[in-house]
């Protein structure tokens, strides 16, 4: 169902509005523990993505099938008393062994085992790269035993189809009894049980060879309940005919149960009109195992091109063999066959289209539930007809009836539980940032953001006793062998009844000389009211607000640090203060884009420039070397090389006008028809024009990249930093800006950083006057008869997870 609304009085509204813009938790406690280097040679693939089996070995990377990532992937990471355990693959290409690492948070010793078993690759193809290949982890409390699953993606004695894995479809190893608490110096390869032919891998999971049970399988998982006892799930079957499976390790026996079949593959051969399969997981959350997931179907005539839906189900069995329960409380049989007795809610309901094959889901879906019975999923949304993305938190306190469904989400890839909390753990600017909200809500508040140490390009989390363990993978580096890094943080939280904390802008960040930089908190007196809300600048009072959201605008006119605090007061006069954040104020020169590394997005399509060979093309990611471009000094004036590292630099054809093409050329060039003149916009964006041929860098409404004259919004790039490694430049360039403000007509909210942002504006009494998404980098709003003469509320919840609230006067 969708939010809900209920008539209230104005005054109730008004209550409500301050709570929407308050935070709930301070970030004081949320502390890095510690941050341990697991390998320097890590496994990545660093070529390019290849489809046929043809493919040559390349001799300038690791090429890939689906992705590039398989260090720090997959069911990677796991914790046993005061061991952390992680795996990974050896890199290079030459190497791929695969690796278990313990970590002792005790004596700090980082023991690592290498097995004799490599990465086998796409179809067992091993110079092409296969991201489905991770190796997941299980340790049973009960008898300290280690478990990995590993290198398996629906193979089975006809695929690949030459059936080089008609006997090696099925991949575990396993360890004796109390492996995973040996001395540091015994944590050794000789604490695994081999095969009969001396080897590590297992056919099966007890021994006997079963082909029929052991095929086919994609995605190990294992997880634990309240008991000790391990478990792991699998996928068996394919995209879109597979169903979980999952098995019970049984420690006094040292055997694994017999698979329990949550949904069978093939489900047209059971009465369904379809085949379905399953993107998801099972888990134990809430004192309960639980699956959540979306279903790909095997109709190709509906709107959904892949995924589609939210179903979930739980178990009142703490083995899971029985007593499944759909979300309203309806008992179910297993093995499932019809999806739609689990269906929480729609996705595909949120956007427009009816055309076939124009809803796309598939990434941004996960679910958890708290200690306290909370269940929270997330989903996203694409309409490739109208261009619209949603973001979608679909969630029920405890004790509720119905599943609330609102837009009014950030988005994320996963969602965590700790107690009777929730998170939203990721990288911003390859830095961790975690955001908290109590369970039940969809209060999110950023607990936790650095803004120095090391950058990072993925990761995987797993969160134990109240500790955030952040298995990591290095950014920075071009090559097979990458650092991995394991990041401990404290997550215990303190709450504070009253209290306030800086929303914007955040510590240790740099902005322009006059810049418009709005200074934002978040306040609450849970057992009364705020008052206002004063900003101090070195300590002086700059200014005050009265009004939900605290914000004010500051325009800074000198150089330098400059020190910023909020102070709240509730209606007793009593105050509370945040902590002191410094920013940094510097001259920059606009036009200077040198020495960082960029992806150029339009103002106008939200499509990003990439390099797809010689040809210059657009993506909707921007994703990958293909979609980063570097500004290099040409030598000749202020004219500037516009350089992809993956191809070379750009440059136009076909005299003055014509398409743009990559080249094999170096900068630096000072050939007219390779150099740019960088060119500012007051709206944050960019004009790149051809030397001073009046033509510039333009994205036509045939989707093609040109040369053109035209010098309108096409014309304009959002230009995103991907290293925010110069101190030139902003090492924040995540922002929103409203122009113009006052407004009368009509006015433009343009997104500066970031691809895509749910806009919602308020009037003063807490009511929804307009609520749309951005996708293209700006939006232009008309204000017709929905605004009249007044202050309005803005609330911008961008995919970089942040929250920009701000405040619109129409005149």
């Amino acid at each position: 169902m969708k939010e809900k609304y209920f008539k209230t009085s104005w005054s109730i509204k008004y209550v409500c509005l301050l709570l929407l813009f308050t935070t709930y938790f301070i970030s004081g406690q949320v502390v890095l523990e510690n941050e341990v280097e697991i390998t320097d040679i890590a496994l990545h693939f660093d070529g390019v993505q290849v489809n046929d089996e043809s493919a040559p070995n390349s001799t300038t990377g690791y090429d890939y099938k689906f992705g590039p990532q398989i260090s720090a992937h997959g069911d990677c990471i796991t914790t046993y008393n005061e061991y952390v355990f992680m795996t990974w693959y050896k890199g290079g290409k030459a190497n791929r062994n695969m690796m278990l690492t313990r970590y002792n948070t005790i004596t700090g010793t980082v023991a690592t085992i290498e097995f004799p078993h490599k990465h086998t690759g796409w179809r067992n193809i091993w110079y092409i790269g296969e991201s489905h290949n991770t190796i997941g982890v299980g340790v049973s409390p009960l008898d300290g035993t280690i478990h990995l699953l590993f290198d398996m993606h629906a193979y089975t004695n006809t695929r690949p189809s030459d059936g080089s894995l008609s006997d090696d479809y099925f991949r575990y190893s396993y360890s004796i009894a109390n492996a995973a608490s040996v001395p540091d110096t015994e944590f050794t390869l000789d604490k695994f049980v081999q095969n009969t032919n001396g080897g590590y891998k297992h056919l099966s999971l007890n021994g006997v060879e079963i082909y029929g049970a052991f095929s086919e399988f994609t995605y190990p998982q294992f997880f634990l309940n309240n008991q000790g006892d391990l478990f792991f799930s699998m996928r068996k079957g394919s995209s879109s005919n597979g169903g979980y499976h999952f098995a019970k390790y049984d420690a006094a026996t040292s055997t694994w149960s017999d698979f329990i079949k949550f949904a069978d593959k093939n489900a047209s051969n059971f009465g369904q009109d379809y085949n379905w399969g399953m993107y998801g997981r099972l888990k134990y959350v809430g004192g309960k195992i639980r699956i959540g997931f979306q279903r790909r179907s095997g109709n190709n005539t509906d709107k959904y091109q892949y995924q589609n839906g939210v179903y979930y189900a739980y178990a009142d069995d703490q083995s899971g063999a029985t007593n499944w329960k759909n979300h309203e409380g309806t008992s179910i049989t297993l093995p499932l066959r019809n999806a739609d007795e689990i269906k929480v809610m729609e996705p595909g309901d949120y956007v427009q289209t009816t055309q076939t094959n124009q809803v796309y889901i598939v990434q941004g879906f996960d679910w958890t539930v708290t200690e306290n019975g909370d269940e929270h999923i997330i989903s996203r949304v694409r309409d490739d007809e109208f261009n619209v993305t949603k973001n979608l938190h679909t969630y029920r306190p405890a004790g509720v009836t119905d599943f609330i469904t609102t837009e009014s989400f950030s988005g994320a890839e996963a969602i965590y539980t700790a107690g009777n909390d929730i998170f939203l753990i990721g990288l911003t600017n390859g830095r961790v940032r975690i955001q908290k909200a109590a369970g039940g809500t969809n209060n999110f508040t950023t607990v936790y953001q650095p803004t120095t140490g090391r950058t990072f390009r993925h990761g995987r989390v797993y969160i134990a006793d109240g500790k955030l363990y952040y298995y990591l993978m290095e950014s920075g580096h071009s090559d097979d062998t990458r650092p991995l890094y394991l990041q401990i943080i404290d997550l215990d939280i303190i709450q504070e009844p009253f209290r306030v904390s800086l929303t914007s802008p955040f510590n240790d960040e740099t902005y322009d000389l006059g810049e418009t930089i709005p200074i934002s908190a978040d306040a609450v007196d849970e057992n009364g009211s705020i008052s206002k809300v004063a900003f101090l600048l070195n300590g002086a009072l700059f200014g005050e607000d009265t009004t939900a959201p605290y914000t004010l605008d500051w325009t800074p006119d000198t150089e330098g640090a400059y020190d910023i605090q909020a102070v709240a007061y509730n209606a007793n006069n009593e105050t509370v203060t945040s902590n002191e954040i410094t920013v940094n104020i510097e001259i920059d020169d606009p036009t200077d884009l040198s020495g960082d590394i960029y992806r150029l997005k339009n103002f106008v399509t939200g499509k990003y420039l990439m390099s797809d060979g010689s040809a210059v093309v657009t993506s909707d990611t921007g994703d990958g070397v293909v979609s980063e471009w570097e500004f290099i000094a040409s030598g000749s004036g202020d004219y500037y090389n516009i350089d992809n590292g993956d191809r070379g630099i750009l440059r136009f054809t076909g005299g003055s006008a014509g398409t743009m093409i990559n080249t094999n050329f170096t900068p630096p060039r000072v050939d007219v028809d390779k150099i740019w003149t960088v060119i500012p916009n007051a709206d944050g964006t960019y004009t790149f024009e051809t030397r001073n041929l009046n033509r510039y860098l333009y994205h036509h409404a045939d989707g093609t990249i040109i040369h053109s004259s035209g010098n309108d919004d096409r014309a304009k790039w959002f230009v995103e930093s991907t290293t925010l490694s110069t101190p030139e430049v902003d090492v924040d360039p995540f922002s929103v800006m409203v122009f113009p403000n006052p407004a009368n007509d009509k006015f433009t909210i343009a997104l500066k950083g970031f691809n895509n942002a749910t806009v919602t504006i308020y009037d003063i009494l807490g009511k929804t006057v307009y609520t749309n998404a951005i996708t293209s980098g700006a939006i232009e709003i008309n204000t017709d008869n929905r605004f009249k003469s007044g202050i309005y509320i803005l609330r911008v919840i961008g995919d970089n997870q942040r929250i920009y609230n701000s405040k619109i006067v129409i005149e």
